[in-house]
């Protein structure tokens, strides 16, 4: 339990751990592909030939090669709900495909749990995810949210902006026009008189929840701390530089600004860029759900940018003497199927890969994680897991150990006790 905070980086799309993490040259050419592994700062573990800088840095790195987190729509929603849980998606996620909405009867995000059992921060909310929200407004992504343990353990959106990297907005906290602080508490002690009224009429846990909520976001406009914490621009531009200065770069060195303020639990979700996503012909939003071109869009835009700015948080915070105390955790929804080739891009010749819930590779660092070493395999093809087998819920489990937190009771509303995980356990052979 070494670990005061914890930074997520999920890569939207299902990155495609065949290609970048878990690699195999052995493997038949209509699997294996053009990229070839390099050795790195850890002897025994390798990474793609496309991820020098990250390999200059795997000696911080724990990398997990046997997770396997099949679902029953090998798809998105569900993969996303899975991998920020820790849980099982239910047959909902079968019988409504994206049209499966968030709801309150969810199991919580890691972050939302962490948020529950620490402290809260004096100032910032205890749980950030930047640089947007995944999927909204139309297909918002379920397993980003507090679920059953309630509104006020959600997370605070913090808005990147691709074309003004540096600026970083904050809409919950913004007061817009011309409302003054002076004219905010004004309107906040009216809004207290009224809310007293409303509370003769109403005492639900959802009232309760949007009332602490509010609260809130009053205390965090009024801080003075605040904006501190979000300016960016402060930064040398030096440093700036080393992670990138485009939206995921920035996101990334503003999650190690957060945790430096003692912030718990910060997600980093990839932005994925549609002009060269649509340059590559990668059929994949601009993110990594790579369904054509998967190797000319690896190559020429998502692993530089994502080697770059993924190595300079390891790296920026190791220098700080902030890694062991910072636990952080790269993931996806899902990896990319093995064998190359995507019907829905013309097969073979369109060079794609396919969903593939079935294996994954994670990466670990941190908050007591020994660095420089492999952990588990998957079989040949990297198909499916085979040596030490795990599942989402061993890391959710782990990532948890990492901060201290073994104790995951929690009580609804009628004050019952539940186990907020039930399966999985902790890896401790990685610390």
């Amino acid at each position: 339990g070494k670990a005061k905070s914890t930074i997520l980086v999920f890569l939207g799309g299902g990155a495609s751990h065949i290609d970048m993490l878990d690699l195999k040259p052995q493997a038949p050419t209509e699997y294996r592909g053009p990229f070839q592994p390099i050795a790195t700062s850890a002897p025994g573990v390798t990474l793609c030939e496309h991820l020098p800088m990250l390999a200059r840095q795997a000696h911080h790195l724990a990398v997990i090669n046997s997770v396997g987190a099949t679902v029953n729509t090998n798809d998105h929603h569900a993969g996303y709900y899975y991998n920020l849980t820790g849980h099982v998606p239910d047959v909902t996620f079968r019988t409504q495909g994206n049209d499966r909405k968030p709801d309150v009867t969810d199991w919580p995000f890691i972050g939302s749990t962490v948020a529950f059992k620490r402290p809260p921060h004096p100032f910032l909310p205890s749980v950030i995810t930047l640089p947007y929200k995944p999927g909204a407004p139309r297909h918002t992504r379920p397993g980003q949210f507090a679920g059953r343990l309630g509104l006020e353990y959600d997370p605070l959106y913090v808005l990147g902006n691709r074309d003004k990297p540096l600026q970083f907005t904050t809409p919950a906290l913004e007061l817009q026009g011309e409302v003054s602080v002076d004219r905010l508490l004004s309107r906040h002690e009216l809004l207290k008189s009224l809310d007293e009224n409303q509370r003769l009429i109403e005492r639900s846990r959802t009232v309760g929840d949007y009332t602490k909520h509010q609260q809130k976001a009053f205390s965090l406009l009024c801080a003075p701390e605040t904006k501190t914490a979000f300016d960016i621009a402060s930064e040398p531009e030096r440093l700036q530089k080393r992670y990138g200065r485009n939206i995921n770069g920035m996101s990334m060195l503003m999650a190690r600004r957060l945790v430096e303020a003692g912030v718990p639990f910060v997600s980093v979700f990839w932005k994925g860029d549609k002009k060269l996503g649509e340059k590559f012909k990668c059929a994949s939003g601009g993110g990594w759900d790579t369904h054509a071109n998967n190797f000319v869009c690896l190559k020429e835009h998502l692993l530089p940018e994502f080697d770059r700015a993924f190595s300079a948080l390891l790296d920026d915070l190791a220098e700080r003497g902030l890694l062991e105390e910072t636990s952080v955790m790269l993931t996806s929804e899902m990896g990319r199927q093995p064998k190359i080739g995507d019907p829905r891009s013309n097969g073979v010749s369109g060079a794609g890969r396919d969903h593939w819930t079935h294996c994954l590779t994670d990466l670990l660092a941190g908050g007591g994680i020994r660095g420089g070493q492999t952990y588990g395999s998957s079989d040949k093809r990297a198909e499916y897991p085979a040596d030490k087998p795990l599942t989402p819920a061993d890391v959710t489990k782990t990532v948890y150990h990492a901060m201290g937190i073994n104790d995951l009771e929690a009580r609804d509303a009628q004050g019952k006790p539940f186990r907020l995980l039930e399966e999985g356990s902790p890896i401790y052979d990685l610390f």
